[in-house]
Order: C-alpha cells, then sequence, then structure tokens
C-alpha cells in the first residue's frame, strides 16, 4: 500500500449503555459511556487501540505482542488492518525495529483525552513526561494516593490542563510557563542533561528540556544539524547519533554514559503546575519535594 502525505480526520464515536434495574425501593443505573476513534470514515475497535497503546508503552511489536499474550504476526495483522482503513501510517521503521508514528501517537492522545472527558468521577491525575514518570510514581505510592498518571509531552500535557482533563501537570521546559500564567505554578527541583556527543549529527529527544540543551549548544559555536526525532529513549541512544537527555532519567532506568559537557551547564526547573489547589495535590507536592531534586 501506497500512503502519501498524512490528511485525515479524526471523530470520535460515543456509545452510551443504561442499565435501569427497578423494585420497590430503589431505581439503580449503571451508566457506561465509550468513546472510539474514527479515521478517515474507519472506526478503530477497542483492541486495535490496546496494540497501539501496547506498542507505544512497550516499545516494539515484539514487546507488546509479549504483554498482550498475543503472537507478533497478529500484532502485525492489526496494524495492517487499521492502516488499510485509514489510509494513515501507524508504523515507521527505525535501527531497532518500529515505533509509531506521530500520526498514530495523536490519535491515541487524542482518543485518551475524549475518554476522560467522557469519564464521570475520574480520579485525581497528574500528567508529566517520561523524564519525570518514574518520581511521580514514586511520590503517588509515597502520598498514598490512588490517582493516574498520563504521560505525555509538555505541550499535550498543557492541552489536558486547559480542558480540565487533569488535577496537576510537570513542566520539563521552563519556558513553558509563559503559557501558563494564570495557574500556580510549584517549582519542584532541578534536573541535569547529558550531552553524548557522536559528531554534528543529532537525535532529538521528544521529551524534556531539548531546547535548553540546544541554546547552549548553539553558544558554543558548533556546527551541528538535528536529523531525526525520537520517542523512545532505547532508540535515541542506539541511533548512532549525537543527543541530550536528562540525567534523572538515565539514573533511573540503571544506564550510564559519558557526557560530553558539564551536565550542571544544561540544567533547567522542574515545575508542577495545578488547576486548581486540592488536598491531594498539596500531598503529592510534599512528597516530590522529600525525593529533593533540589
Amino acid at each position: 500500500m501506497v500512503y502519501g502525505k498524512p490528511a485525515y480526520i479524526i471523530k470520535h464515536a460515543v456509545m452510551g449503555r443504561a442499565i435501569i434495574c427497578e423494585d420497590v425501593h430503589h431505581l439503580h443505573v449503571e451508566l457506561k459511556v465509550e468513546s472510539f476513534p474514527v479515521v478517515n470514515g474507519y472506526q478503530l475497535t477497542q483492541r486495535q487501540i490496546e496494540v497501539l497503546e501496547a506498542i507505544r508503552r512497550e516499545g516494539s511489536k515484539n514487546a507488546a505482542a509479549k504483554k498482550l499474550g498475543i503472537s507478533v504476526p497478529v500484532v502485525h495483522n492489526y496494524i495492517r488492518a487499521v492502516e488499510e482503513s485509514t489510509g494513515v501510517r501507524m508504523l515507521e521503521s527505525v535501527p531497532t525495529g518500529s515505533r509509531l508514528t506521530d500520526d498514530a501517537l495523536r490519535i491515541l492522545d487524542v482518543t485518551t483525552m475524549h475518554r476522560r472527558r467522557n469519564t464521570d468521577g475520574r480520579k485525581f491525575t497528574v500528567a508529566c513526561s517520561p523524564v519525570t514518570e518514574e518520581l511521580i510514581m514514586s511520590a503517588f505510592t509515597a502520598a498514598k494516593i490512588k490517582g493516574d498518571i498520563l504521560v505525555a509531552d509538555d505541550q499535550f500535557n498543557m492541552r489536558m490542563l486547559r480542558s480540565g482533563m487533569v488535577e496537576m501537570i510537570i513542566v520539563d521546559d521552563p519556558v513553558n510557563l509563559f503559557d501558563l500564567e494564570e495557574y500556580n505554578w510549584v517549582e519542584i527541583g532541578h534536573m541535569d542533561m547529558i550531552h553524548v556527543d557522536r559528531g554534528p549529527n543529532y537525535a532529538r529527544y521528544s521529551y524534556g528540556a531539548q531546547r535548553i540543551a540546544y541554546d547552549y549548544l548553539d553558544t558554543t559555536g558548533k556546527q551541528y544539524e538535528v536529523v531525526s526525532e525520537y520517542r523512545s529513549l532505547s532508540d535515541l541512544i542506539a541511533s548512532g547519533k549525537s543527543f541530550f537527555v536528562d540525567e534523572f532519567l538515565l539514573m533511573r532506568k540503571g544506564i550510564k554514559l559519558q557526557s560530553s559537557t558539564d551536565p550542571a551547564m544544561l540544567r533547567h526547573s522542574i515545575t508542577a503546575v495545578l488547576r486548581k489547589e486540592t488536598r491531594c495535590g498539596e500531598r503529592l507536592l510534599r512528597a516530590i519535594r522529600r525525593k529533593n531534586l533540589i
């Protein structure tokens, strides 16, 4: 199949189901509302969404198949069915195998947003990037909060905050705070970045304060070119290209890399932005501060 320039429309089909049970004492209503993406007229199934989510979460088709308890050919068939029905490519080849395209990631992000909008009585929710994901998970446990964590880049998380889908976001790049002046900010710490220099060709990581790293690189007068971008940390490291990544993220994953630049030169603040003050939010912030990021 030949894919052209991605041009597609994402709509959502919403299906509701009400089960009404009545007796002499009370009326019980169980309401379930489900949202499914409709891409170029084709409605994805729940299983297809699960397969795409597993590939994003696990980082490859093989790992996704193992997680879902199905074979790799079955995963391939699910992806092929979506691509042929929508005309939108879902996977792209990378040196380590394959990964979701930006179009596939956008479909999943929009689906997540719509489903959360249709959820009644949802839990306290925080959105962060992979850079701070493990920090927030650990803080949730320490604060004994039963909530949800959404993982995406700063821009998507900011949209989730404005739409009321999350109570708090963790912002990696402080420049984004200028677009969030109407909310309360709390600086929760600092992180340093590692600079892996393998020559003039650079790969940009999709998460973290990459802007700060490249601004610093510009001040050095180094000649370079950003030739690719990666959402997967393992693909980034295996790319053979130069890159920047947060030292904290590497430490949490047990990865040691030599930095060509003093990491302190690439330091940036990490900020929590709250939609409104809540008891859960206060407890979570206290737990984060105890992690001593500053």
